[in-house]
């Protein structure tokens, strides 16, 4: 099945080794790190949670990924306020990295991966505004919320 238009196309094919590769990858590392920001707190109080962030460390100020870890686990405890303070995008790479996960597990265990080819002007717009979000999350963490 295959859809095709102007601005790319989207198919459902059997996968090669690459999008396989990429498949599995996707699915232990979205997974992994939902199981790993659930149990953060309980791993931060136990003093074997993964280290601080060494840009924080070396400059004193936060890198544009600061307080993800907390955003997420505030997330799963369904604190959005906190969510939003601790990582201005959080609560919509939380979502994302469920559908993401979601995504993953279904086409390893289908055999079925998504083939996706975009036009180059899309592409371009998408990482405009990845790199414009993250640049105003960046400035909200640095300016205005801290860490």
């Amino acid at each position: 099945m295959t859809a095709v238009s102007h601005l790319g196309s989207l198919a459902i094919v059997r996968p090669d080794v690459e999008n396989r590769v990429r498949d599995s990858f996707l699915a232990v590392t979205a997974t992994g790190w939902l199981g790993y920001t659930y149990f953060y707190p309980g791993l931060h109080l136990a003093h074997t949670a993964l280290p601080a962030c060494p840009f924080l460390a070396l400059t004193g100020h936060p890198c544009p990924f600061c307080g993800g870890t907390r955003s997420f686990s505030a997330a799963w405890r369904g604190d959005l306020g906190s969510s939003l303070h601790h990582y201005p995008l959080g609560p919509l790479l939380f979502a994302t990295c469920f559908a993401v996960a979601a995504y993953a597990l279904v086409a390893v265990v289908s055999g079925r991966s998504l083939q996706v080819r975009l036009a180059h002007p899309v592409e371009r717009v998408i990482t405009a505004a990845g790199v414009g979000l993250l640049s105003v999350s960046w400035a909200l963490k640095l300016l205005v919320l801290g860490n």
